[in-house]
């Protein structure tokens, strides 16, 4: 039997979607459908055996577990308890063994899958009002995660080269793909942080068959590679980034406007990694676009930008639509920042390389059905989702969860007005209306101090016992 034919999984996959407003009456109701789930389950063969933690319980408290401010194991059981009695049902143990163990079943394909498609699909119905010039911009960017300084952690994702042993903690990078229009991770690479092709340049290689023909990849100046540039255009996929090593002479190429011209870019040396028959297929020169951007508002750190793109008709793209495209790459950043703060992503809680990518997917699913939340206010009230802010959409969503649970999904007519509630209340916290906003990087609070621990902490408890310093 398919899953999706599975009375008690199509019971527990319309509880799921009632707790993140994925109802028939709404809009971008089918990013978490049954459908997704069930091929998912059936990708990695999966059973759905009759007990308590089943694949979408499991999924449920996983993903309440990374939504709440607390992150612990015991709080996410203790909200499954609650929902059990709630519905009648006998409780489960307070005990976190098995949900643990419950993690560890589930294949983290699973968990990339479903994070993947929920991306994709709110990323794929976007209001056309909501694209840039009809076109379909993604922001590439990454960053780090550490993870709990366990054996095998350290053995997966290791410290810095630079840290004494016991002292530091693993480290992951990752980089990910952000949907422009709604903010949705459409995907994401996890890798070391260092070490050969580690960096975010070959993550990107490895996710850009996600891009069709006609995409604009917007990125920051450590991407503005002739390579990579040179195939990506091969796909029919654009590229706006800021200009990095190489230097901008405007008195040469071909002159669009004071300070805008198309040159020619010489074809590197031969990129470690590269079949030198692809490298002779290249051709001698790439057409790019240079142009100086001069930010004029103070307090903004850069003061003049010279952004390289294969958007080359002036025409169609002038020299103010760049500017404004690129300042709209500071986005990633703060998509990255409700990933990283908001969302407390920034350092993971699980104990193995395996559960730490688990984590890792179920707070990008966790992150892009957020997304749809702030997408469905966003179409009710005639708005733009990157005006929502991020922060209130989880506060509002976590206020409303216990009421949309005792509903339940039978409560149609209920349920749709707490839905709209719920929207009104998420489209009520603007955070876009702020232009130009600068703030001094300085702190008014002041931290408590304590001594660096400076050797392992076992070796300076060890210390502490013989009367000496732990340090």
């Amino acid at each position: 039997m398919r899953y999706v034919e599975h009375g008690r999984f199509r019971q527990q996959v319309r509880f799921l979607q009632c707790q993140f407003l994925q109802h028939s009456e709404m809009p971008f109701a089918n990013v978490l459908s049954a459908e997704t789930v069930s091929q998912a389950l059936e990708a990695v063969g999966c059973c759905v055996l009759d007990r308590i933690y089943t694949p979408m319980v499991t999924l449920w408290v996983f993903l309440t577990q990374v939504l709440s401010a607390d992150h612990s194991c015991r709080a996410a059981i203790a909200r499954l308890i609650a929902h059990r009695i709630s519905q009648g049902n006998r409780p489960c143990s307070p005990e976190s063994g098995a949900y643990c163990q419950a993690r560890k079943r589930l294949p983290e394909q699973f968990f990339s899958n479903v994070a993947r498609k929920a991306g994709q699909t709110l990323d794929a119905q976007a209001n056309p009002r909501w694209l840039w010039k009809q076109r379909r911009v993604y922001a590439f960017d990454g960053a780090t995660v550490s993870m709990p300084d366990t054996p095998d952690n350290q053995e997966a994702y290791p410290q810095l080269y630079n840290q004494r042993p016991g002292l530091g903690f693993p480290l992951a990078r990752i980089a990910a793909i952000f949907s422009l229009s709604c903010g949705a991770v459409v995907d994401l690479g996890i890798c070391r942080y260092a070490g050969k092709g580690q960096g975010e340049l070959s993550l990107l290689r490895a996710l850009w068959g996600f891009f069709r023909a006609g995409d604009v990849l917007l990125t920051d100046r450590l991407m503005c590679s002739w390579t990579e540039i040179y195939l990506l255009k091969q796909r029919g996929i654009d590229s706006v980034t800021r200009l990095s090593k190489r230097r901008a002479d405007f008195r040469r190429g071909k002159r669009l406007s004071n300070g805008d011209h198309i040159v020619q870019w010489r074809k590197p040396s031969m990129p470690r990694g590269m079949a030198w028959s692809d490298y002779k297929s290249m051709p001698a020169f790439l057409t790019m676009r240079e142009t100086l951007i001069n930010v004029e508002q103070p307090g903004f750190r850069s003061q003049r930008i010279i952004v390289a793109t294969t958007l080359l008709d002036d025409q169609a793209v002038s020299k103010a639509d760049l500017a404004q495209l690129y300042r709209a790459r500071w986005n990633a950043e703060l998509d990255l920042r409700s990933l990283k703060q908001t969302m407390q992503m920034e350092v993971l809680r699980c104990k193995t390389p395996s559960l730490v990518r688990k984590e890792i997917w179920t707070h990008i699913l966790a992150y892009n059905l957020i997304r749809t939340i702030m997408a469905q206010a966003a179409a009710r009230y005639g708005i733009e989702p990157r005006s929502i802010s991020f922060k209130g959409a989880i506060q509002t969503l976590e206020a409303f969860q216990p009421a949309i649970a005792l509903k339940g999904p039978h409560s149609s007519v209920l349920l749709i007005q707490l839905f709209a509630q719920l929207l009104r209340a998420v489209a009520r916290h603007r955070v876009a209306d702020r232009p130009n906003r600068v703030e001094p990087r300085l702190k008014k609070r002041r931290p408590n101090h304590y001594h660096v621990l400076c050797r392992p902490r076992a070796e300076a408890k060890e210390r502490m016992m013989k009367g000496l310093a732990a340090n």
